[in-house]
């Protein structure tokens, strides 16, 4: 039995290090893909529905523009930091310069 946290095998591949097989395989599908890119625009072209032509387009997209992910900013004590904002516009200006005209 191992104990907990600790590798059966000290000298092997360290933490957070890629795998090769994978890394060969992203490589080869985007010089694929690179090498399609002017069959891609034929492609779309054919598609006569813009909305569908758009969707296939951004789904597309997340292959080569990685998605931002969310954040959320809170309190030092973890609650919401907004919580007790208060906004109030200010409008008087433009009464008054509708009175001038």
């Amino acid at each position: 039995m191992f104990e907990k946290g600790k590798s059966g095998n000290p000298n092997g591949r360290p933490k957070g290090a890629k795998n090769r097989t994978p890394s060969e395989i992203r490589l080869a599908y985007q010089q694929f893909v690179e090498d399609q890119i002017p069959e891609f625009q034929v492609w779309l072209s054919q598609i006569e529905d813009p909305a569908k032509r758009f969707d296939i387009i951004v789904k597309l997209s997340e292959y080569f523009v990685p998605k931002l992910a969310r954040t959320e900013i809170t309190g030092g004590d973890g609650k919401d930091l907004f919580q007790n904002l208060v906004v109030s516009f200010n409008t008087a200006h433009k009464d008054d310069e509708r009175s001038k005209n």
